[in-house]
């Protein structure tokens, strides 16, 4: 079994940095950040500062070839995900193994028909959010990265990535049906994320809101009937497993959509709303609550921009 030591780190915002600054940590001399030019003088004039720190890191341009990675983490937003698969292609090797962390239940496909389901580890990150103003991040370290793999022949890559992880000391889960877990916290993001972005509502006032939360049932229940319809096992308690997890949320704590919609930053919104939109058209499930959600949101946005 090959031990995982070269790690390339895409996108260093909120969820990025958490991993990078472990990572860092420990191994400095194996890390690298992936960007293009604009955000390699960006990084070098104003480096991220993390909890009060700034962060140096060791940068690599698309185009170099001199560094191959053993484990590739993507920490991107969704629209820049496509420049991320693009920009990759020097750095990936036949046993590269490539977390993606982004919200949503697409974004592995898309990597894989790059390159290869092979290479591809399902993951996902849990914890408090972390709060990004500008170049500032702050984090309580409070955070768990979930992986796995429903291929049994992936299981020497989950391996490699367990050890790595005890190695530096990274928190982690792995789950007996990983997309089953990765379809949850999709419903908690689908709901809670967009939700509070319109109403502007921390987590606290989300559940103390009886008509919020009765709106992010709804929402909820048409994820849940997607999932359904796309085979993941035992949606039935879906739901209520969700409103739970809700409940052990900070209650002052803001979700990453609507600390978007407050910076003015694009959302992530044709990632949840529009991705349940386009499967409901593909299985002719109505999905009324997640379309008023989009308009709404890209609403906002436009406003953003006047």
């Amino acid at each position: 079994m090959k031990e995982i030591k070269n790690i390339l780190v895409c996108g260093i915002g909120a969820i990025g940095s958490i991993y990078a600054e472990k990572i860092q940590k420990s191994t400095p001399e194996n890390l690298r950040i992936l960007v293009d030019k604009k955000r390699l003088e960006k990084y070098t004039k104003n480096p991220v500062i993390f909890n009060g720190k700034e962060l140096n890191f060791n940068y690599v341009l698309p185009e170099e070839k001199d560094f191959k990675a053993d484990l590739v983490i993507i920490a991107t937003k969704f629209d820049g995900l496509n420049d991320v698969v693009r920009n990759l292609e020097n750095f990936v090797k036949n046993d590269t193994v490539i977390l993606s962390l982004l919200n949503g239940v697409t974004s592995e496909k898309i990597i894989a028909a790059k390159y290869g389901c092979d290479k591809i580890l399902y993951s996902y990150f849990i914890g408090h959010s972390a709060v990004r103003t500008g170049r500032e991040v702050v984090h309580d370290d409070v955070n768990t990265l979930v992986f796995g793999s429903e291929n049994p022949d992936d299981l020497n890559n989950v391996e490699r990535v367990k050890k790595f992880f005890d190695k530096i000391g990274i928190s982690y889960q792995i789950p007996d049906d990983i997309i089953r877990s990765l379809w949850l916290k999709y419903m908690l993001n689908v709901s809670s994320n967009q939700i509070t972005a319109v109403l502007g509502f921390t987590f606290g006032e989300m559940m103390s809101n009886k008509n919020c939360m009765s709106l992010a049932k709804n929402v909820m229940k048409e994820v849940q009937a997607i999932a359904k319809a796309e085979g993941v096992n035992n949606t039935e308690t879906m739901v209520e497993e969700t409103v739970a997890h809700i409940k052990t949320m900070i209650p002052e704590g803001k979700t990453s959509m609507l600390q978007d919609v407050e910076a003015g930053r694009k959302t992530e919104v044709e990632m949840f709303a529009g991705t349940i939109i386009d499967y409901g058209k593909k299985h002719g499930i109505p999905t009324p609550y997640n379309k008023i959600l989009k308009e709404m949101l890209d609403a906002i946005y436009e406003k953003s921009l006047i």
